[in-house]
């Protein structure tokens, strides 16, 4: 499988289109999926800034950060 970029909404984990993250890009990330990606690991990111953050941050700010394996 091939690395690519998808989108997701920051509050429901969901994936959305291009078109969605154009429309709410503060309520959404874009993040690399594919071969080399081991998921064996839970991290938490701002959908603001993309940027890593606290799992206490995540818990206290669940609609604006999303949780991933990666």
């Amino acid at each position: 499988m091939a690395r690519r970029s998808v989108n997701r909404s920051a509050k429901t984990g969901k994936f959305v289109s291009n078109a969605a993250r154009g429309r709410w890009p503060n309520k959404t990330t874009t993040e690399r999926v594919g071969k080399g990606t081991s998921n064996s690991r839970t991290v938490t990111r701002s959908a603001t800034t993309g940027r890593f953050v606290t799992k206490r941050w995540g818990d206290e700010n669940p609609g604006g950060t999303i949780r991933q394996q990666v």
